[in-house]
């Protein structure tokens, strides 16, 4: 690939950035807070996510280069986030992670904190037919301002996470992964929906029906084969395309 051609390629996958930002954004899984980032195209062991700043005012300009260490490889003199270390130790864990989103959404948290947990109840969250683990940062690191602030509690989620797509945080919100970034905003929505539903299923009371392993794999499996659907829609209406 030639410098043009790699130029172009990062230029796109910015705005795809910006364009998830404000799709997240737009439903409610993000707000002032939280964020979401994407591998570097072409350099090992560093990625892209925004300056610290509100996910609906993100532009193209605020998007900055990270290595996993932390550091900046470009946009130096930006303000990173303060959890940077949730990106950078879920993408050294796993190598079939290509993005991250972080969210506070306010649904998904009574699962990190309640006995019962976050399951798919339907084909849409077909990812979550194994569950969620949950990453307590108390069990490891005592009283925290519960944010993932250092490399070490970063390589904790991680490893909490495992091999599954989304993991809750006690008292803080969740992290949704995808072999792509479309997938990543798609997973960290249907999350959130997910949550709804689940809650509004247990308050109807009596046993409520899960997806099971088989169901969910199937479903997740034609889910991400079309996400391309949603994602070309969610950018339309949110003006980001």
């Amino acid at each position: 690939m030639d410098a043009l051609d790699s130029c172009t390629k990062h230029l796109a996958l910015k705005r795809e950035l910006v364009a998830a930002n404000r799709v997240l954004a737009h439903h409610g899984v993000l707000d002032a807070f939280g964020h979401v980032s994407v591998r570097h195209p072409d350099r090992e062991g560093e990625f892209l996510i925004s300056r610290s700043c509100a996910p609906e005012l993100v532009e193209v300009d605020d998007i900055i280069t990270m290595r996993l260490d932390g550091s900046i490889s470009e946009g130096e003199g930006a303000k990173p986030y303060l959890e940077v270390p949730i990106h950078a130790e879920i993408y050294r864990a796993r190598r079939d992670v290509r993005a991250v989103v972080h969210s506070h959404a306010p649904s998904v948290i009574p699962f990190g904190i309640a006995t019962h947990p976050l399951r798919a109840v339907y084909h849409m969250a077909g990812f979550l037919a194994k569950g969620a683990p949950v990453f307590d940062i108390r069990t490891c690191f005592g009283c925290t301002d519960m944010l993932v602030r250092a490399a070490e509690q970063g390589v904790a989620l991680a490893q909490v996470l495992g091999e599954a797509p989304v993991a809750l945080m006690r008292g803080h919100g969740y992290v949704a992964t995808s072999e792509s970034l479309p997938g990543a905003v798609y997973r960290a929505i249907y999350t959130e929906r997910n949550a709804v539903i689940q809650q509004q299923a247990i308050a109807l009371g009596g046993p409520v029906t899960y997806l099971d392993e088989e169901e969910g794999l199937l479903a997740d499996k034609t889910n991400m084969s079309a996400v391309g659907k949603p994602w070309a829609l969610w950018q339309r209406y949110t003006g980001a395309s």
